[in-house]
Parts: structure tokens; C-alpha cells; sequence
């Protein structure tokens, strides 16, 4: 799996826009913009529209801190249309149709059941990955917490555990 220093993957593929259509998408492209990629199991699953909606709520808080946040998982765009035209609902930000399962791959978050891990990357402005967790695909992520990490990471300096935006950083004596 790709961990903290290293970058995130060359990856060029094809998103659901928010509008419904489809779109090429290259995560090189989103240089100059911090990136939070979550990956999700499946489309039509239980625990992962409670996940993706949670992101959509915060959407504009990231957008507000210059970042691209894109959720992306091994169905299709199709799929993805599918869903969220007939259950998940409208969504805020794009979704990456991973089919054949290159970005998993290139993540090292491909379970070997086919499906990818419930796994988030922070990438800062230039690819580099701050902050990478992964949960079982049981057990969802807090959308919050991504979001406070990101805040955190930003600061360019030392947060305490818990510490929430507004508060001062830690000071080297």
C-alpha cells in the first residue's frame, strides 16, 4: 500500500461529474490542489452510501481549502450513474469508475476479493501523500475526521492530538 512521502499514482481514467455525465480524469491534473481520494468497496452496498453522503455534506469545506476530493471504487461509471440516480442520490463531487482496477492497484488498497479496501489518501499540492487510513470494509470513516486532518495538515505545523481548527500549533521549546 502507498504510505505518507510517496505519491499518488500516474492514474488516468474516467469520472461521474456531478451533472451525470461522464469525463476523462487524471489525478496529474489536479496538481496545485491538495486531493483527499476515498476508496469504497462496492456501488449498492450498505455501509458506503453513509460514507459518500457524509463526504457530499462537506464538499464545499473542502473546496474551501483548495482541495479536489473524489471518491472512486471498482464499478463503472455506469454504475455509479446508476446508483446515484436510483438510491444514493445527487452528488457534489466525481466518482472514478476503477473496472479494471488500476488506481486500486497502483494504492495497494485492492482486497483480494476484487473489491477495494475502505481506504482515504491526503495528497498535498504536489502528489505527495500526508495522511493514508484504511478501515475493514465493515466499519465506515468519519467524513469529519478526513476533513479535520486536511485542516490539521495545512497548518505546516505541529497539532496536537484532538486539535480542532482555530487552535494554536504546538511550539518546539
Amino acid at each position: 500500500m502507498l504510505t505518507v512521502g510517496q505519491s499518488l499514482p500516474d492514474f488516468a481514467g474516467e469520472v461521474l461529474l456531478p451533472n451525470g455525465e461522464f469525463a476523462p480524469f487524471k489525478l496529474a491534473d489536479q496538481k496545485g490542489k491538495w486531493v483527499v481520494l476515498f476508496f469504497y468497496p462496492l456501488d449498492f452496498t450498505f455501509v458506503c452510501p453513509t460514507e459518500i453522503k457524509a463526504f457530499n455534506q462537506l464538499q464545499s469545506e473542502f473546496a474551501k481549502l483548495n482541495t479536489v476530493l473524489v471518491g472512486a471504487s471498482v464499478d463503472s461509471v455506469h454504475c455509479h450513474k446508476a446508483w446515484t440516480e436510483n438510491g444514493l442520490g445527487k452528488l457534489s463531487f466525481p466518482l472514478i469508475g476503477d473496472l479494471n482496477r488500476e488506481l486500486a492497484q497502483g494504492c495497494g488498497v485492492l482486497a483480494p476479493e476484487g473489491f477495494s479496501h475502505r481506504a482515504t489518501f491526503i495528497a498535498n499540492p504536489e502528489g505527495v501523500i500526508e495522511s493514508v487510513s484504511i478501515n475493514s470494509s465493515n466499519v465506515g470513516r468519519s467524513a469529519e475526521e478526513t476533513l479535520r486532518l486536511l485542516q490539521a495538515l495545512q497548518q505546516g505545523g505541529l497539532t496536537a492530538c484532538g486539535w480542532e481548527p482555530g487552535q494554536p500549533l504546538l511550539k518546539v521549546a
